[in-house]
């Protein structure tokens, strides 16, 4: 039951998208579309860095684990390199270049006819079923 929901979610939410695509119904415009809310997002992120502050970058290094098991520990050992934590403005602001890029990615699963709720099973299944061996 909780699948089926989350299939009709997506569904209507994939329907939506096409309905409301006028401007950019091209598969060039959506492609394009597509790669700018990926920059914005990524500047979103930036900015949360450089001029708000609230989260920090502290690159270096991915120090790996050495013994056997290295898949065991590598969650453990493996850093995101940041630190501190979002504020709601830029929570806000990130959350909302998400969505964009979201529409842009179901609008291009529209234009290709790809039904986006199945990709997500697909990479469900395989996540689910290779768990840490996944590797990516």
């Amino acid at each position: 039951m909780k699948n089926v929901i989350k299939d009709i979610l997506l569904d209507e939410f994939q329907d939506e998208v096409e309905n409301s695509l006028i401007r950019h119904k091209s598969i060039l415009d959506t492609l394009t579309k597509f790669q700018e809310s990926n920059s914005r997002v990524n500047r979103a992120i930036a900015k949360a860095v450089t001029s708000c502050g609230c989260i920090e970058v502290n690159a270096g290094k991915q120090h790996m684990p050495t013994d056997k098991d290295v898949l065991e520990d590598l969650n453990k050992c493996l850093s995101s390199h940041l630190q501190g934590k979002l504020c709601d403005n830029c929570r806000e602001r990130i959350e909302f270049e998400i969505g964009n890029n979201i529409f842009y990615l179901t609008a291009l699963c529209n234009l290709l006819d790809i039904n986006i709720y199945d990709i997500l099973i697909r990479e469900a299944d395989k996540i689910t079923t290779l768990g840490k061996y996944n590797l990516r």
